[in-house]
């Protein structure tokens, strides 16, 4: 038995906010102060660190769980299986549902209810339920998929990373440009083939690293109100994820006993450009090698930071044939990783 991806679907929302539509925000620094640089020369170095040229925001009409089923019918779908055949929907987000220009975000029923529900989905043994874990969230909502599925308890799991947080940046915060929204989504279950899943690691610090990513409010002392907002210590989270995620991937692979040179792909959480870079190169020095040209494929220039959502979509587009340059083969080794909000950090090393 090998647990197995066996469908994939994604939503790339419609609408596109350029860097060049920032450059009339009002940035101030987090004590509120004025930054003393045009917003070009703001934008500039933005897009030099991160690689971001452009983001994607859903309609104002739509739902985190408007987006998040639209990724779950396309996975269903692609895996051509019956929907009431499913034992577990699995929603990772952080956010729940937040209605545009809305203060308070909506959570109760469940995102995976939600999606349950939009799918119309009758057999109350499909079980759906939230994962909370930061960006991480997909990765580790499959890793509990094979979990359930290699003790019996389920054969056939929906994963879904779905978010938008669009709905939840300052606007006077420089960091507000690496957020996007999106969905994707896998259906993951047993079958005759070999390969799947091979390994898998995870780890939570939270001693010193806990509110890296918090909520907290806007930069702007000028305006008063009950909104909190995502805000981050970029500097600590870069060299927590320099120090510590390498280790991490290569931990993963040693346990799965797959040789280095076996990786066709790493399927990065997309984060930051110059940090995934920086990421990967490390692990291959941790085996004295130097990091293969095309192994990191990236969609972080146009598609901003989706949060769970980026490695489910990176995902979706290299096997439908939707990113240049980039394919998976039958047989193919890839290296899932990510590491965001907790601090969470996990992998999955995985062959198709």
């Amino acid at each position: 038995m090998a647990i197995k991806i066996t469908g994939t679907g994604s939503y790339i929302p419609s609408n596109i906010e350029k860097n060049e539509d920032f450059y009339n925000h009002q940035f101030v620094n987090a004590d509120g102060s004025t930054i003393n640089s045009p917003n070009e020369v703001i934008v500039e170095k933005f897009k030099a660190i991160t690689g971001i040229q452009e983001r994607r925001y859903i309609e104002d009409d739509l739902l985190n769980s408007d987006i998040a089923f639209f990724a779950a019918q396309k996975a269903i779908d692609d895996a051509k299986i019956d929907k009431e055949s499913l034992d577990y929907i699995i929603v990772a987000h952080n956010y729940g549902d937040v209605k545009h220009n809305a203060e308070q975000s909506d959570t109760v029923p469940s995102i995976a209810s939600r999606v349950k529900h939009l799918l119309q989905i009758k057999n109350p043994k499909c079980v759906g339920y939230d994962l909370l874990f930061g960006c991480p969230g997909w990765i580790e909502g499959v890793i509990q998929a094979k979990a359930f599925i290699a003790s019996g308890v389920a054969k056939r799991c929906l994963v879904i990373g779905s978010e938008t947080l669009s709905r939840v940046i300052d606007k006077h915060d420089r960091d507000s440009m690496i957020y996007s929204d999106g969905a994707g989504a896998v259906i993951v279950e047993d079958t005759d083939e070999e390969g799947g899943i091979l390994g898998h690691d995870s780890a939570t610090y939270a001693l010193d690293e806990a509110h890296f990513i918090y909520f907290g409010e806007t930069n702007n002392p000028e305006i008063t109100d009950k909104r909190r907002y995502i805000k981050m210590y970029g500097r600590k989270i870069y060299e927590f994820a320099l120090s510590n995620v390498p280790k991490a991937l290569k931990s993963c692979l040693d346990d799965s006993g797959v040789s280095i040179k076996d990786i066709k792909k790493i399927l990065i959480h997309q984060a930051n450009e110059k940090m995934d870079d920086a990421i990967v190169k490390r692990f291959y020095k941790l085996q004295n090698m130097e990091m293969p040209e095309g192994i990191m494929p990236m969609t972080i220039n146009r598609l901003g930071n989706s949060s769970v959502a980026t490695v489910p979509t990176l995902l979706d587009l290299i096997l439908k044939g939707k990113l240049k340059n980039q394919n998976i083969n039958k047989g193919d080794i890839i290296l899932f990783a990510s590491v965001g909000a907790g601090m969470n950090i996990n992998a999955i090393v995985y062959q198709y």
